[in-house]
């Protein structure tokens, strides 16, 4: 029996569009101050996670609940296991929604919320390609587990207790970045450098903060300065403005100079996509004098890590011909006046470089300032081979949806559960030809159509790797 994939999306709109306003409204943001026993990473995450299974359940589907930390949703027989590999945490929501980010919203066509592009979304339209599957009683010949981990935006307990647990799968996908499809990720690696929150000078920084995540272009920064001069410093500041590309505003109050430097959220993998509101403030403050950690605090942060993602300042910049640009993001920026604070720089690295060249480097930075360096977690570049029956096979299904057959796999700075697979590949559900990214961005969002077109594509797929794919 031959499904018309397209005609059976469309059916399924209504149904879908009213589970996805139920996941968007879960607040699934990792936050370990709230764990609990039965919630090791917070409430949101899962409730989200239980949430997703419930609805499966209702489909008749057979689920599993690892911990309150993954679970997965099974369909189909086989000795082979293709994963698909989702996640139902999203990023903090952040300032500057023009929509409630926690509750679903519908405007000319395109559906607003936290995770309606990264990744709740995507994930459920693959989920209900499995659906539809099901429903029209097509039989499998592998079988298929549809993973779910509840923080792939923060650190991948969850998925790491799949793996821990669980049969490692075949192959598999993870609907968690773009059409057409990426066989290939960008090594990444975490670093801090912290200091001690000393002050000297003719200015003393009191506060500075900026960034939610190291993945994350920080929209917002603030910081509070004492002087003896305070109309002259916002003089000063209101004429930055006049020329940056940020907007903010400038008080006064008992304990300093209070500035705020709005700039543009954006996926941490491409920091050209934002404008870092905290590199930008440092680069203002770098003017003044300052002494101690707080000087070396903000001419690091507005001198040799501003504005270059490149990090051609450091003398990190490296390019391989299929991976792409060495990419570096600023994503969180602290100092509070005698305690400890920190700048936190994510890299995103293609192969020919490792983790190690940066941490050579980084120290040498760190002893310059009087900083310690620590190394977070790291991820090496991970890479599938066109030719493989998983991109293939993928490939076919996406060209034969969409009819595009130039269209060609891809390597991305992303990180996705992908790599968790030595032939796992990214696949969705972003159509970057006519869909701006807007993971990890105030107003994220994804055309319902397109998600409609991603079921369609999804189902298809989810078919074809379970009844066709070559061994």
């Amino acid at each position: 029996m031959s499904i018309d994939w397209k005609a059976a999306a469309q059916k399924h709109q209504a149904a879908y569009v009213d589970d996805l306003t139920k996941l968007i409204a879960i607040e699934s943001v990792r936050d370990d101050s709230k764990k609990t026993e039965d919630a090791p990473l917070g409430p949101g995450p899962a409730e989200a996670l239980q949430a997703f299974l419930k609805m499966a359940e209702r489909d008749g589907f057979k689920t599993t609940n690892l911990d309150n930390l993954a679970g997965f949703i099974e369909y189909g027989e086989g000795d082979e296991t293709i994963a698909i590999l989702a996640h139902v945490d999203v990023m903090p929501a952040g300032e500057g929604w023009s929509t409630e980010p926690f509750t679903l919203t519908e405007k000319d066509g395109n559906l607003y919320g936290r995770g309606t592009s990264d990744d709740k979304g995507p994930a459920l339209a693959c989920y209900y390609g499995l659906k539809i599957l099901k429903e029209q009683g097509i039989k499998l010949h592998k079988k298929v587990r549809f993973i779910l981990g509840t923080d792939e935006e923060s650190g991948w307990t969850g998925m790491t207790h799949y793996f821990k647990t669980q049969p490692e799968p075949t192959m598999g996908f993870s609907p968690d970045a773009e059409f057409p499809l990426i066989n290939g990720e960008k090594g990444n690696a975490t670093f801090t450098l912290t200091t001690q929150g000393s002050n000297g000078g003719q200015y003393k920084l009191n506060h500075f903060s900026a960034g939610l995540r190291e993945n994350m272009v920080p929209r917002d920064a603030e910081a509070v300065v004492e002087t003896d001069n305070n109309e002259a410093l916002v003089s000063d500041f209101t004429a930055f403005l006049d020329v940056a590309p940020v907007t903010g505003d400038v008080h006064i109050d008992t304990d300093g100079v209070h500035f705020h430097v709005i700039g543009k959220a954006a996926h941490g993998m491409e920091p050209k996509n934002g404008i870092n509101a905290g590199t930008y403030l440092a680069s203002f403050l770098k003017t003044l004098d300052f002494g101690g950690d707080a000087r070396a605090f903000v001419e690091l942060v507005g001198g040799d890590l501003h504005d270059d993602s490149r990090v051609h300042k450091l003398g990190l910049a490296f390019t391989d011909k299929i991976m792409g640009d060495l990419t570096m993001n600023i994503g969180v920026m602290d100092f509070d006046a005698g305690k400890p604070g920190k700048i936190v720089l994510n890299f995103r690295y293609p192969k020919g470089m490792t983790a190690d060249d940066l941490q050579a480097k980084l120290t040498e930075v760190a002893n310059q300032n009087h900083f310690d360096l620590s190394k977070g977690r790291e991820m090496v570049p991970h890479y599938v081979d066109p030719k493989d029956p998983i991109v293939t096979t993928l490939m076919g299904a996406y060209r034969e949806m969409t009819g595009n057959e130039a269209a060609k796999p891809e390597v991305v700075g992303g990180g996705t559960y992908g790599r968790l697979m030595k032939r796992g590949v990214a696949f969705g559900a972003l159509f970057m030809d006519h869909t701006p990214d807007t993971m990890h961005q105030v107003d994220e969002f994804q055309p319902v159509s397109d998600l409609m077109m991603a079921m369609a594509i999804y189902g298809r797929s989810i078919e074809a790797l379970a009844n066709e794919l070559p061994d």
